[in-house]
């Protein structure tokens, strides 16, 4: 009877497990066992490296609409893993890996660091540096007992890239640290696996520098500053400092934007103001929730990424939005030298926080910064790094320092202008050759012509330089007379328009034994003047023969000295807008038009071939912005070949009349 019980018992505990497992799913009979697939033994790689190891490897990748025939032009989705690990004894401050891409890759997204190439997506085809993000530092095993989350990063990377074969994705030529006084090995692959380990240059020798507890600050064409001054609770007030150091840039009418990732918004602003207020994107937003009594319709700005712009002039002493330093200037940044006056933005913010921010020492500066003006340079935004804090003047008077509660940097430099991307362009004639070489098609763009009337491909047609006064839509008959009599080919599609506000003329004046000269020329097709407008060309080795600007201000540009900085006299600053001809019925519309003579000597420069590119421009700025150049510059040797034609008729008159003469006197004899 007893085992009878025994048996009944039995069976009623195996008819329980089920249900126990149903209400316990994570409740196990069995004894537990290490996952025989999970493996965290670290790569040998690693574990050999006493410095900074960095490893990036590769996953499948899916094919992308549109589909296509076309292998090198079909798009495919990849992910892939980067990791960057500090295995020596020395903290790696503001870390910054580069990934040789190099196969058209379009960076998405990556999770753990920014690219220092902007905010994504990142044209990656040659390559991109990752920095940190927050993590900007590897700090050391020693000093953190081995916690990963301070002495590596793993970057988690999504993107698209074109061409190949299969579903494995290409690796990048290489990977390495670029910060100084590191030197990585070439790297090595595996696999689907790429890893090096680099050390510390004995041979480099830093700068001396100040110990500072943050990165130090760096150089930039465009410095910003983002210092918070004081700190509450729910909100800080932060100032903002733009500072240009760039000889050759400039911004008018500079609009500055970033991106709030917690949250936050601007309750106030002062020595500025926000293009958009918008304040339902706050009370649709945890800002509305948490601040359920503040009246929105108050506040500065709700937006994520704001547009602020800076105020105009007659805005300065208003107590309530302006009475700052260097503020409320319409947007204007010039380089010291022009104006150190205006060569510096400031203006001040408080910006409001939501949880779980809600304490007196958490601060995030916002992220993905961009700015840009009207006909100036690109520039192109780092992220904001951690700096030791900004030291001010006491505004008591008295001789003592006041420090920022904490400061970020953030910096901007000048870009190259993409083909027919830019914003002015450039002209060519010269004094031996009688026809000008106009800008480049499409040099300023394309988008807005109907490239079904014009070709975006052709070269431009050569114009008598006078020409070059006449807007583009009136040179048609001009150029076509102009090519009739040079016996040139007219295409049946034309060429389609420069499409450039600015456009300047380098003419090559003269040449002679021991200097030459040329002379510029500036041209407004915009309907607005340019104030205080400058202007730079680089001329390489021949620039340092330079000699005298005559109806310009002029100087050199250090520390070459082969780029010459012209600007306008006092008073001669202003360059006017297009306007009407003195009868708008009849004559055409006339460009804002300023020129001079730039003068050039030859002395202890060797040999210079001035009309064969010597005494044309490698590069030309203006307000900042490089303007695109023609491909190719008058040639001597075509006016050469011309001016013998010319004066072909005249060699047969002599000859004939030559030998008339000597058949009538060998006829007397």
């Amino acid at each position: 009877m007893k085992k009878i019980r025994c048996y009944i018992h039995l069976n009623l505990l195996l008819l329980l497990i089920p249900l126990i497992n149903l209400q316990f799913p994570t409740l196990s009979f069995a004894q537990d066992y290490d996952d025989p697939k999970k493996d965290d033994t670290p790569p040998p790689g690693l574990l050999r490296c006493n410095g900074v190891y960095m490893s990036y490897t590769t996953g499948n990748r899916e094919k992308l609409y549109p589909r296509t025939t076309n292998v090198t032009a079909q798009a495919w989705s990849f992910k892939s893993t980067a990791m960057i690990v500090n295995t020596g004894i020395e903290e790696v401050k503001g870390w910054q890996m580069f990934v040789g891409f190099h196969h058209r890759e379009i960076i998405v997204s990556a999770t753990g660091a920014v690219s220092s190439d902007g905010d994504f997506p990142v044209d990656a085809s040659n390559g991109t540096t990752f920095i940190g993000s927050p993590n900007t530092d590897l700090k050391t095993s020693i000093l953190t007992a081995g916690d990963d989350t301070q002495i590596s990063t793993d970057i988690e990377i999504t993107g698209t890239v074109f061409g190949g074969r299969g579903t494995a994705t290409p690796m990048p030529k290489t990977i390495k640290l670029i910060n100084d006084g590191w030197q990585c090995p070439a790297a090595t692959s595996k696999g689907g696996t790429m890893q090096v380990c680099c050390k510390r240059n004995p041979k480099f020798k830093s700068k001396e520098k100040v110990k500072t507890k943050f990165m130090p600050r760096r150089h930039g064409d465009l410095n910003i500053i983002y210092d918070v001054l004081q700190a509450y609770k729910s909100n800080y007030m932060a100032q903002v400092t733009i500072e240009n150091n760039s000889p050759l840039g400039r911004l008018d009418h500079w609009n500055l934007t970033w991106e709030w990732m917690r949250g936050e918004f601007i309750y106030s602003l002062r020595g500025a103001y926000a293009a958009e207020k918008s304040p339902g994107e706050c009370l649709n937003s945890k800002a509305g929730q948490f601040y359920g009594d503040l009246d929105f319709s108050q506040v500065a700005n709700c937006q994520k990424k704001p547009i602020l712009k800076d105020l105009p002039a007659d805005r300065k002493e208003d107590k309530d939005t302006g009475k700052l330093p260097f503020c409320c200037k319409n947007g204007t940044l010039l380089p010291v030298h022009m104006d150190p006056s205006k060569s510096k933005a400031i203006f001040q913010l408080q910006v409001y926080k939501v949880p779980p921010d809600q304490n007196r020492t958490a601060f995030f500066p916002p992220q993905n910064w961009k700015i840009d003006g009207i006909v100036n340079p690109q520039y192109k935004c780092g992220p904001p790094v951690r700096v030791d804090a900004t030291p001010f003047p006491d505004p008591s008077g008295l001789q003592a320092t006041t420090y920022a509660i904490a400061s970020w940097q953030v910096v901007c430099n000048i870009t190259k202008p993409k083909p027919k991307a830019a914003r002015c362009c450039v002209s060519f004639s010269a004094f031996y050759n009688d026809s000008a070489i106009p800008c480049n098609t499409c040099a300023c763009g394309c988008k807005d012509i109907d490239t079904d009337t014009c070709n975006a491909n052709a070269r431009p047609l050569l114009l008598p330089p006078d020409t070059l006064l006449v807007p583009f839509d009136n040179r048609t008959l001009k150029a076509k007379v102009w090519a009739k009599q040079k016996h040139m080919a007219v295409p049946k599609k034309l060429p389609c328009p420069d499409n450039c506000g600015i456009s300047l003329n380098w003419h090559l004046n003269s040449d002679y034994g021991n200097g030459w000269s040329g002379r510029i020329t500036v041209f407004n097709w915009g309907k607005n003047a340019v104030e205080d407008w400058f202007g730079a060309v680089d001329l390489g080795k021949a620039g340092l023969g330079y000699e005298n600007v005559y109806s310009f201000n002029g100087s050199r540009v250090p520390p070459k000295n082969q780029t010459i900085f012209f600007q306008g006299l006092p008073g001669m600053n202003y360059l006017i807008g297009l306007t009407n001809g003195t009868n708008p019925a009849r004559d055409l519309q006339v460009p804002g038009k300023m020129q001079s003579v730039i003068s050039f000597k030859k002395k202890n420069l060797g040999s210079l071939n001035i009309p064969g590119g010597d005494g044309f421009p490698k590069k030309v700025f203006f307000n900042g912005e490089e303007c695109e150049l023609p491909k190719y510059f008058p040639k001597k040797g075509s006016a050469m070949r011309l001016s013998g034609i010319r004066f072909l008729p005249s060699i047969l008159l002599v000859i004939t009349t030559f030998l008339a003469i000597s058949d009538r006197f060998l006829s007397c004899v």
